[in-house]
């Protein structure tokens, strides 16, 4: 199965259902899906034919929904960026990725116009702002109002052939440095994964989702995907800056879901008027993209009980859920992520790939019909990771005797102190059991006696003061003396990607160049 067809099952079994909800107006499937194929069949006019590549610069709206549906139905790949972006990036990512065309809007045109003046290979852009002067000026570039095609364009059946181990995306993964990795996602990879997702959400077409994470994160195109796959509904809010307005949105409009990374559950547990919320309908929270500590789990829980908590684990690589924690079991299992997925074969590896025993500590490895065909452009990249069919995380874990995996920490996330090897994940998980911390990232710096010593970043919640003697002397007999931080910084804010990821690599970088450390 293709993903558009996700849209189009949908559209024919319940054509007049509330599919998309977004600023205060609903959106059905059949609408969708008649847009999709006006803006399709527009694609394959101007020449986008099966497995040419489209960057889609939209934040989350009907218009990336529209745009992202019609791509597949043209046959392309999509290529989603994050519409926060800088002009040398952006001209990266489309050269990188071969674009034929971009579909974005009028306030992405500041990055987006200088950026064409050296992408050369890239012919079609559709934008919806009505004035095309800028880019008329250009002269390579052919251009079309994105609402002259909405209204205007014909609808057609594209009826292009493909097959589910085609190309539908290449998803971009953020990293701390160097040059970001081409994520290739079959349709099969997207569908097969949905599929389980599903299952064990239990997900149907009553199911209403709160969208804040964006659709160019693989995490939040997943929200949009399941609830597609099963005619369920997607509620869109962008505002999450102010999330007492996000937690209004849900009110009104009923949902049954919420998703979130560990920093937006911190920001509605330190940052919001959570506790005067009532949800009636919601019936379930997620919780992936990186590690929570489970002092933040059982807030989470109790917050917005009650509804039941998913803690889940995945990677782009894997379309992306490889496991989750059934709600009943987090109680007795807290900082596990869990099972792995239906469908999905996940577990602890030593060097040579073979799996270890329970108890001890080897790589975290995967594979399914949900991983990757590679990287996109980079055959050494994709050697690293691919091995034998199997994926390889770079994440260290280990499984107790019930099968319940645990991560310890990332291959590079380690801190050797002297000749012990200290996990800087641990020690995150200890400093947030502090009431008084929002906050925190542990990394390694130089030490002239130790080789390295552990330094931690804290961000103290609101309105409240805390100093490294209160920390220390909370981490006074839960942990080794060599773990505890030698060096302390405090900050009102952490540096983090768009997936709300904190950029452990940039704050050793901004260490290394001051060459100081703080107490």
């Amino acid at each position: 199965m293709q993903v558009h067809y996700l849209l189009e099952n949908s559209a024919q079994k319940y054509p007049d259902k509330k599919a998309v909800w977004y600023k205060e107006e609903w959106r059905t499937y059949s609408e969708i899906d008649s847009l999709s194929n006006k803006l399709g069949g527009y694609l394959k006019e101007v020449g986008i034919k099966r497995g040419d590549r489209v960057v889609l610069l939209y934040e989350n709206s009907f218009n990336h929904i529209i745009s992202y549906f019609a791509i597949l139905k043209a046959g392309g790949v999509c290529v989603a960026l994050n519409t926060e972006t800088t002009v040398d990036f952006l001209i990266y990512l489309i050269n990188n990725s071969d674009a034929k065309a971009i579909i974005s809007n009028t306030q992405c045109s500041k990055y987006l116009l200088p950026s064409l003046k050296k992408t050369p290979y890239l012919k079609q852009v559709i934008i919806d702002q009505e004035d095309l002067n800028e880019y008329i000026k250009l002269g390579h570039i052919n251009q079309i109002s994105l609402n002259e095609i909405l209204k205007n364009g014909k609808e057609t059946n594209l009826n292009v052939r493909s097959i589910d181990i085609d190309l539908e995306a290449i998803v971009y993964t953020s990293g701390s440095t160097g040059k970001p990795k081409g994520v290739m996602l079959t349709h099969l990879n997207t569908v097969s994964n949905m599929r389980s997702i599903v299952q064990y959400l239990h997900l149907t077409k009553d199911d209403r989702v709160m969208v804040v994470l964006p659709f160019y994160y693989i995490y939040g195109k997943s929200l949009l995907m399941t609830h597609f796959l099963v005619g369920g509904s997607v509620v869109i809010d962008n505002r999450f800056t102010y999330p007492n307005a996000v937690l209004k949105t849900m009110q009104k409009t009923e949902v049954t879901g919420f998703a979130g990374v560990p920093s937006t559950f911190m920001i509605l547990l330190n940052k919001s008027s959570l506790n005067q919320y009532t949800f009636k309908s919601l019936r379930y929270i997620t919780q992936a993209g990186g590690a929570m500590a489970p002092s933040v789990q059982k807030e989470v829980v109790k917050a917005f009980s009650p509804a039941k908590v998913y803690i889940m684990y995945g990677a782009t690589e894997a379309a992306p859920r490889l496991s989750y924690v059934e709600p009943d079991m987090l109680p007795k299992k807290w900082g596990s992520i869990g099972k792995p997925v239906p469908n999905v074969e996940l577990y602890v590896a030593d060097n040579t790939g073979r799996e270890v025993k329970a108890g001890e500590t080897g790589e975290i490895v995967a594979r399914g019909s949900n991983i990757m065909a590679g990287y996109w452009r980079d055959p050494e990249g994709t050697k690293e990771v691919l091995k034998d069919g199997i994926y390889y995380t770079s994440d260290l874990g280990k499984v107790d005797k019930d099968g319940f995996l645990y991560v310890v920490g990332r291959k590079k996330d380690f801190i050797k102190v002297g000749g012990f090897k200290v996990s800087a994940k641990e020690i995150e998980e200890r400093i947030l059991e502090l009431n008084e911390v929002h906050e925190t990232a542990v990394i390694g710096v130089k030490d002239s006696i130790l080789g390295e010593a552990v330094k931690a970043f804290i961000v103290a919640k609101e309105k409240i003061n805390i100093n490294a003697d209160t920390i220390n002397k909370h981490l006074k007999g839960k942990l080794p003396p060599y773990e505890i931080p030698k060096y302390y910084e405090f900050r009102k804010i952490l540096p983090k990607n768009e997936s709300g990821k904190i950029l452990k690599q940039k704050l050793i970088e901004e260490n290394r160049k001051r060459g100081e450390n703080t107490i």
